[in-house]
C-alpha cells in the first residue's frame, strides 16, 4: 500500500489528507477535515479509472458544507427531535440548525472539527476528544475512527467512542455515491437493494414517530433491485417531505454487533458496483435532493440536486427520545463499537 500525505492552510489550522493506494492502482483519499472521505478510484467494468464519490475542488471547503460530505457526522448524527434531550432526569438543550430540529450534532458537529491523525496499516486512524458541554452534550467523550483500504477495494470504517459521564453517541459516515464518476450527473438511474422490510414514518420535519412502517406495496420496498428514481416524483408522503429519499429503514435480524450485508448500489452504465455492510441497526438513505447548493465540485463544476447518494449506516434517528428504538446511550465504563464497509466492484469481478 503506498501513502501519499499532503498538508493544507485553512481558517480552523492545518488540514492533513492521506491518499492510500492500492496494488491495482484504485485508491482512497482521507482528510482529517471531520475525519472524511474525499476521494475513492476504483475501475469500471472496462477497468477505467474514475472518482465515485462527491466532493470539492478546495480542501477547505468541507469545513462547514450544507450536505456534510464524506464526513463523520456526529456527536449525534441526523435529527433530535427539537434540540430536546433527557438523560437519565436531567434535560440538555441542544442546538435546533434544521427546521425545528437538531442535525449531526449541531454547527460544531463532529463533521466541522479538524480531527488528530496519524498513519497505521493500510490506512488511517483519526481522534478527537470532544470536551463536556461541546454542542450542550454532557461527558468528556474520547472518538476514534480507523479507515482502512485493501487491495479487494474494499474500505473498512471502525468507531469506538468512551465517556467519562452519560451521554448519546451516534455515529456515520456521509459520503456520497456516484458509480459512473463524482461529475457525471444523476444516479437516478442506478439500481439500490436494501435488507430492509421496514421504514420508519416520521413527521414532515422527518423526525421519526417512533414507529415501524412495513415497506409492502410502497416507493420504499427496495428488497428486490429497484431503479432509485423509479418513484421520486411520486405523491407517496415519506418522498414528498424530503423532495426525494430522506428516510431510515431498519435492517432484518440486526444484532447488536454483527456486522451484515445492509445494501447494494449498482451502475449499469460504468458496470461498478458498491456493497455495504454494517453492525448498525439502521440506514438512511439520502437521494443528495439539495446538492445544488454545494461547493464548487473537483471539476470546477456545480452540483445538481440528485448527483450523489449518501447511504449512512447508524442508529436510528432521535432515538434518545423513542424507547422503542434500539438505544443511543453510553454509559462511562462502556464502549461504543460500531463498523461500516464499502467494498468496490464492477461486473468484471463481483462473484
Amino acid at each position: 500500500m503506498k501513502t501519499e500525505i499532503s498538508k493544507f492552510t485553512s481558517s480552523k489550522g492545518v488540514i492533513t489528507t492521506y491518499k492510500l493506494t492500492n496494488n491495482i492502482g484504485a485508491s482512497v483519499t482521507l482528510s482529517s477535515v471531520g475525519a472524511g472521505i474525499v476521494s475513492v478510484i476504483v475501475p469500471d467494468s472496462q477497468g477505467n479509472m474514475a472518482d465515485v464519490v462527491l466532493g470539492y475542488a478546495d480542501v477547505c471547503d468541507y469545513l462547514y458544507d450544507g450536505p456534510c460530505a464524506g464526513k463523520i457526522a456526529g456527536r449525534f448524527a441526523n435529527r433530535i427531535a427539537k434540540g430536546e434531550l433527557t438523560i437519565d432526569g436531567t434535560k440538555y438543550a441542544l442546538s435546533v440548525n434544521c427546521g425545528p430540529n437538531h442535525l449531526h450534532g449541531g454547527p460544531e458537529g463532529f463533521q466541522n472539527q479538524i480531527w488528530e491523525s496519524q498513519e497505521i496499516h493500510n490506512g488511517v486512524k483519526f481522534t478527537r476528544m470532544s470536551r463536556d458541554g461541546e454542542e450542550n452534550y454532557p461527558g468528556n467523550l474520547y472518538v476514534e475512527v480507523e479507515y482502512t483500504w485493501n487491495d479487494d477495494c474494499e474500505l473498512a470504517i471502525k468507531m469506538t467512542a468512551e465517556s467519562d459521564k452519560k451521554t448519546v453517541v451516534n455515529l456515520t459516515n456521509h459520503a456520497y455515491f456516484n458509480l459512473d464518476g463524482e461529475n457525471c450527473g444523476s444516479i437516478l438511474d442506478d439500481e439500490l437493494w436494501l435488507n430492509c422490510s421496514k421504514y420508519l414514518p416520521t413527521d414532515e420535519s422527518l423526525v421519526p414517530d417512533g414507529t415501524f412502517a412495513s415497506v409492502d406495496g410502497t416507493p420504499m420496498d427496495f428488497r428486490a433491485p429497484m431503479i432509485i428514481g423509479t418513484h421520486i416524483n411520486s405523491d407517496f408522503l415519506p418522498i414528498v417531505y424530503g423532495k426525494g429519499y430522506d428516510n431510515c429503514w431498519a435492517i432484518d435480524n440486526w444484532e447488536k454487533g454483527k456486522l451484515q450485508h445492509v445494501a447494494r448500489l449498482v451502475s449499469h452504465k460504468s458496470g461498478r458496483v458498491l456493497d455495504v455492510s454494517s453492525t448498525q441497526p439502521a440506514v438512511q438513505v439520502y437521494t443528495g435532493n439539495w446538492l445544488s447548493d454545494s461547493p464548487t465540485n473537483k471539476q470546477g463544476n456545480k452540483y445538481s440536486d440528485y448527483d450523489g447518494i449518501a447511504i449512512e449506516c447508524q442508529a436510528m434517528p432521535d432515538a434518545p427520545n423513542k424507547p422503542t428504538f434500539p438505544s443511543t446511550f453510553l454509559a462511562p465504563g462502556e464502549k461504543y463499537e460500531e463498523i461500516i464497509t464499502y467494498k468496490f466492484s464492477n461486473n468484471n469481478t463481483l462473484h
